[in-house]
């Protein structure tokens, strides 16, 4: 009878991927190593990460993969209130827009086939966002403020902006929109989309109205 070997697995090599997975989000293109490593390790990961009230969200077919805080007990659960490890990050309604429009874009994308890369240019993501914004009499600051929002979308990670090639270095810069954005903004908060644009739109009014009344005083 052979006597069965297992496969040790280093420690080093989970920390650094538990470490990894702690500071950000790991996208199977680009970190074909570490992800090759999780996908061996999952189940390990899993232990380790639940320890600390989170889970690992793992979309092999998307090729991402993130940690995300357990749901809140009860005030009635007998569970132990554990603090978040995760904060939490209120989002800017200009963010929010942006984020909605984005995901409704990639479904539209999804169900055209073809490829699997949603890329948009600034000019595009821009006008995506500017019809429905009130008009004011400030082209350019409207242009900016757009563009303060696609940095920040950058900066949570739901856009990845792609370098330039060739003669392009010099126009407008392109985006990737990350496919991860569809484990936040799920199938069913799409659906509900067209309301919640309306909202959207209410709450736009609402402040520009404001604006106007303040300038009035």
């Amino acid at each position: 009878m052979e006597e069965e070997h297992m496969i040790a697995v280093p420690a080093a090599d989970l920390s650094v991927l538990l470490i990894g997975l702690l500071k950000s989000v790991l996208y199977r293109e680009g970190n074909e190593g570490q992800w090759a490593a999780l996908l061996n390790l999952q189940a390990r990961v899993r232990d380790y990460v639940a320890v600390l009230n989170l889970d690992l969200v793992l979309d092999e077919a998307e090729g991402y993969a993130f940690l995300k805080s357990r749901p809140e007990p009860a005030d009635d659960d007998p569970a132990p209130h554990l603090p978040r490890l995760v904060a939490r990050r209120p989002l800017s309604f200009p963010v929010s827009l942006l984020l909605a429009l984005l995901r409704k874009k990639l479904a539209e994308f999804d169900a055209g086939g073809g490829d699997t890369r949603l890329v948009l240019g600034r000019d595009e993501i821009v006008e995506l966002v500017r019809v429905f914004l009130p008009d004011g009499p400030n082209e350019a600051k409207l242009i900016d403020q757009i563009e303060t929002t696609i940095n920040k979308v950058a900066e949570l990670g739901f856009l990845h902006k792609l370098k330039p090639a060739g003669s392009a270095a010099a126009g407008p810069a392109s985006y990737e929109v990350r496919r991860i954005l569809k484990a936040f903004v799920d199938a069913q908060w799409l659906a509900e989309f067209d309301t919640r644009l309306a909202t959207y739109q209410l709450q736009l009014a609402g402040v520009t109205h404001a604006k106007e009344e303040a300038g009035n005083e």
